[in-house]
């Protein structure tokens, strides 16, 4: 499964403003509302009640939020990048900015091919940089599908 796969042009934004954790996950969600036909109050209790279970917060201010979501027939992708990082009590405690929401469905373990696949990508601190400085959105979907892209290859 290839970024480009998870993730479309639509489904990125950037200059996100939220205030805390909660607020991230709600501007995700209705992002991902958007995308996924659902109502963004369902994708957020999603999102939130996986939190519960520990932090998606996996370092170097990058979190990826992921839920079960009835109906869907593949895993979904988000990406938003905030205006000002927010704690999200992620493993490294540095607050978060760079958020790639995983939404799937409820059987099968291809979502967990695409947590590996969007982890391995963001731990690259290059793109991590290059993201944080893309001024668009269009310039952050490229930089992630072309850097997805020339991993593999």
């Amino acid at each position: 499964m290839e970024t480009g796969e998870l993730l479309s042009r639509d489904a990125v934004a950037v200059r996100v403003g939220a205030g805390a954790k909660r607020a991230a996950l709600g501007a995700v969600a209705e992002l991902a509302s958007r995308r996924l036909g659902q109502k963004s109050s369902t994708l957020l209790a999603s999102l939130l009640e996986r939190e519960k279970h520990g932090s998606t917060g996996i370092g170097q201010g990058v979190a990826v939020p992921h839920a079960h979501v009835e109906g869907l027939e593949h895993p979904v992708g988000v990406f938003i990048r905030l205006e000002t990082p927010v704690p999200f009590d992620a493993v490294d405690d540095r607050p978060v900015d760079l958020i790639f929401a995983l939404f799937a469905p409820k059987e099968g373990v291809e979502h967990l091919r695409a947590l590996a696949k969007v982890s391995r990508l963001l731990r690259q601190g290059e793109l991590r940089e290059q993201l944080r400085q893309a001024r668009t959105a269009d310039a952050m979907y490229a930089l992630l599908v072309r850097q997805a892209e020339s991993n593999a290859a």
